[in-house]
């Protein structure tokens, strides 16, 4: 671990909330939010047992707030009882029937809209569908499914009869897909024949049978099958049942199954795991809770509001803040299938546009791709609509936060840059659109009730100004409660001995400013040592970035070397053509220099390597640990089928 890490990127712009963002906020000012974080270090209990019952509706309500009897296995509200889909869509009926729900846009454009009282009615249908498999509480559902409202049916379906769904991205392979039926216990599995992304199919159901070929599935008794592209894939009877012919004549209510507050709701297995799949399990009741919270208080969630989260059902962005989130608090939000780049790179810009989105989520991989691919664009398009922008996924950059700020934002949109985790369930530290002045790159402060801190090696506090590991110093009801099956594991990972099991590690470096400010440097294994001295990988990215006229993405990692302890080694994407021989030495030279001067001559990466674009998954996460056996000239022996461009790591090899 990092005991302490050198902060060497000096943020000093600072942008205010205007005086009309703090007036109808529904936090409103830093003298509201500093009350509501005095509430919470006075009464920790009572400041969370009264939003849960103000933000909820419980079938049986609670009376024990937080057992940390055997910490830290935590349980939160642990004798009430409630159901998610209830919370979801039954309370919205009598106040909002007819309100649009989900805006649905296909990868061709095709627009579906759904109302409450709609998807209330196709959720109890296929819920029943499920029921009259035999599927019941406490099952676990896995879920291969294509952005679509098929996809957030069939999870609040599963939450509506108390089954635990596991969602695995449909990008996943069929070997990953097998390990994860495998590990949930899976009985049956909700998939689609294919799925279509920038103009082309990609198959699903063709996988789940590969993966049902490689043996061990046998648990799994019923797959259902959603036609959404209409190609031909076989079908295994009785096994296999089209949606449609499922639900057919299923009735259009069911009653929702309450279950305690502590009802493992889903398991959701963490990207880029090595051996057993990771299952970070979560939990209903407090799970929900901060779901809601965060849509009210981050994205300032008002009635009328069109809320589009870009990240895919597959990762937990997907469950907390399309699945769940917008829908306990009765929000209309885009759902949307396609890429940002098909059928040009203004398809981001024109679905807010058509849509008059006023929240946009999206992440730094996003927004720096489609830099790359049009700075210009979104000058193009109306986006007055736009009130909140917001990332989420990585530490964004100063520069590409600048340029979202001014190009899509017009200057006038907060940017709330949220810092949380598949195992945090919900945002940590992030700015309050009508509270928190912002700094480019800086995650800024935690939420109310969020205890986080910055410690050494051995669990002590750094101290303001200083670089060291992320830390969470009291739990909080949206936390992950266990690794599914592996209790040592969680311990082990969460809990570490040398912080004495009582702070949770987050595995993020960080670093404070003179204001308190967090900024995330990057795991804690993508932090350098360099002659003795602790860089953030994400510091030395940034300042790549910042060469505005050269570099329109970067990927930083070390590699041994036998001089310098570690080595930097920087894969760089250049607004123009790959450079070759002298040209190629001119361009890296220009870069380590720039390096130098806006780091320091210690930050200059030694290896510096071209390519047309970086390892990416197909929801646009950059697979640093294949740079990293590439920087080191190692063979890559991992699963690489969910990259979107398998064979951009032949051409990173290259040392020009």
């Amino acid at each position: 671990m990092a005991s302490t890490i050198e902060s060497v990127l000096q943020e000093k712009r600072v942008f205010p909330p205007s005086p009309a963002n703090v007036k109808q906020a529904n936090i409103s000012g830093m003298e509201a939010y500093r009350k509501m974080v005095a509430e919470a270090e006075k009464d920790f209990e009572g400041f969370w047992a009264k939003l849960a019952r103000d933000t909820l509706v419980w079938s049986k309500p609670f009376t024990k707030v937080l057992d940390e009897s055997k910490a830290p296995f935590f349980r939160w509200f642990y004798d009430g009882e409630l159901n998610a889909s209830y919370n979801c869509l039954d309370r919205h009926l009598k106040t909002q029937p007819n309100k649009v729900a989900i805006i649905f846009e296909a990868d061709d454009g095709k627009v579906t809209k759904i109302s409450y009282q709609e998807l209330h009615k196709n959720v109890c249908q296929f819920a029943n569908a499920l029921k009259s498999r035999g599927i019941k509480v406490g099952d676990r559902v896995l879920i291969y499914m294509p952005m679509s409202i098929h996809a957030v049916v069939a999870m609040q379906a599963c939450a509506r009869i108390g089954a635990t769904h596991s969602v695995v991205f449909g990008g996943f392979s069929a070997k990953s897909l097998q390990e994860r039926i495998i590990d949930a216990g899976a009985i049956a599995v909700i998939t689609a024949d294919g799925q279509f992304r920038g103009g082309k199919e990609i198959p699903l159901k063709p996988v789940v049978d590969e993966a049902f070929a490689m043996g061990g599935c046998e648990k799994v008794k019923d797959v259902f099958v959603y036609k959404r592209s209409g190609s031909k894939v076989p079908m295994l009877e009785p096994r296999d049942k089209w949606w449609d012919d499922a639900v057919k004549g299923q009735p259009e209510t069911c009653d929702p199954v309450n279950v305690n507050a502590e009802h493992p709701l889903f398991i959701l297995y963490t990207s880029g795991s090595t051996g057993k799949p990771k299952g970070i399990q979560h939990s209903t009741g407090g799970y929900l809770l901060w779901c809601a919270l965060t849509m009210k208080w981050v994205f300032d969630n008002k009635a009328s509001d069109i809320f589009w989260c870009t990240a895919d059902v597959g990762w937990v962005t997907g469950h907390s803040y399309i699945t769940y989130g917008p829908l306990a608090v009765g929000a209309t939000e885009v759902v949307f299938e396609g890429v940002p780049t098909y059928p040009d790179a203004g398809r981001f810009w024109k679905v807010i546009q058509d849509h008059k989105v006023n929240v946009f989520y999206t992440a730094p991989t996003a927004i720096r791709s489609l830099i790359k691919a049009g700075g210009d664009l979104p000058k193009k398009y109306d986006l007055s609509s736009l009130r909140i922008l917001g990332t989420v996924g990585e530490p964004i950059n100063p520069e590409a936060w600048m340029w979202y700020h001014e190009t899509v934002g017009g200057g006038r949109c907060p940017i709330v840059d949220t810092w949380w985790q598949t195992e945090t369930g919900g945002h940590m530290i992030t700015p309050l659109p009508g509270a928190t002045a912002t700094k480019p790159g800086s995650a800024t402060l935690p939420l109310p009730g969020i205890f986080a801190d910055i410690v050494d090696e051995t669990g002590h506090p750094v101290g303001k100004g200083k670089g060291g590991i992320l830390v969470i110093k009291r739990p909080w009801p949206s936390m992950l409660r266990t690794i599914w099956g592996d209790a040592d594991r969680y311990v082990k990972t969460y809990w570490p001995d040398e912080f004495g099991k009582k702070l949770y590690l987050a595995g993020d470096g960080a670093s404070t400013d003179e204001d308190g400010y967090f900024r995330i440097v990057g795991r804690i294994d993508d932090v350098l040592n360099v002659s003795g001295h602790r860089l953030g990988t994400m510091e030395i990215e940034s300042a790549l970035v910042a060469h505005k006229t050269l570099v329109a993405e970067a990927a930083v990692v070390g590699r041994p070397d036998d001089l310098t302890g570690e080595a930097v080694c920087a894969f760089v994407v250049l607004k123009r053509p790959i450079p070759q021989g002298e040209e190629a030495q001119k361009i890296a030279k220009e870069l380590r220099d720039w390096v130098g001067k806006e780091i320091g001559a210690i930050a200059k990466p030694k290896d510096i390597r071209f390519g047309d674009n970086l390892p990416k998954t197909r929801s646009g996460k950059i697979m640093r640990r294949l740079l990293r056996a590439i920087a080191k000239g190692e063979q890559i022996t991992q699963d690489v089928s969910t990259l979107e461009n398998p064979a951009i790591l032949e051409q990173l090899r290259q040392v020009r």
